[in-house]
């Protein structure tokens, strides 16, 4: 963390947060642009080198704090005393859009870097990144009351296909809202849509 960053007048740190956020998220890693996130932020360039002294530093630090800002402020939310992986699931969505609407640069930025996968990270990024993996792995399938299917359905298969169905639906609504500002969106018909989907496989699979 650059504690001289931490530092700045919080209306500039957003700005440069922002800006950068953006660009990575639109760019990934290598075809960014710093002299696009100064203009955006409307800063001068020696001041973001003062503060980052790379693009990879740069790029670091936004790793961090958007992984922290998952695990942190939106992984607790779930309830995972809720031993119906269907409704656990539907509490999995809702919290995601919700970080979307909130945090839309943060998450745009998350899907990037989950995609470009960079293998050379610094070993403290790693063990957050891993971090990440198990909590919310352990947040989906722990304590799962597999008592609630039906005796011939193969439960860790119908794992993966509730999961691809949670995932499918995401990719859509995420198309269907492109161009859009997703702070503005009203989620809920959206999440009503795809609680209807869940719904139709509980009463297909569940007793």
């Amino acid at each position: 963390m650059t504690e001289k960053f931490q530092n700045l007048d919080e209306n500039k740190q957003q700005r440069i947060l922002d800006a950068a956020f953006q660009e990575f998220a639109e760019n990934g890693y290598e075809r960014a642009s710093t002299n696009r996130i100064v203009k955006s932020a409307g800063i001068g360039k020696g001041m973001l080198f003062y503060y980052f002294q790379s693009k990879k530093e740069l790029y670091h630090y936004l790793i961090e704090r958007s992984l922290n800002t998952t695990i942190v402020e939106y992984l607790g939310l779930i309830d995972t005393n809720e031993r119906d992986f269907i409704e656990r699931m539907k509490q999995i969505l809702s919290v995601k859009m919700k970080s979307m609407a909130e945090n839309p640069n943060v998450f745009h930025f998350l899907g990037m870097f989950f995609l470009e996968n960079e293998p050379e990270l610094p070993s403290h990024l790693r063990r957050l990144y891993d971090q990440l993996l198990e909590e919310g792995y352990s947040i989906m399938y722990h304590n799962i009351d597999k008592s609630l299917f039906r005796d011939d359905v193969n439960v860790d298969k119908l794992f993966n296909l509730i999961k691809w169905v949670m995932d499918g639906y995401q990719n859509e609504v995420v198309n269907r809202l492109k161009g859009q500002n997703l702070a503005s969106v009203d989620f809920d018909p959206y999440w009503d849509e795809f609680f209807e989907y869940l719904d139709i496989l509980k009463k297909t699979f569940y007793r």
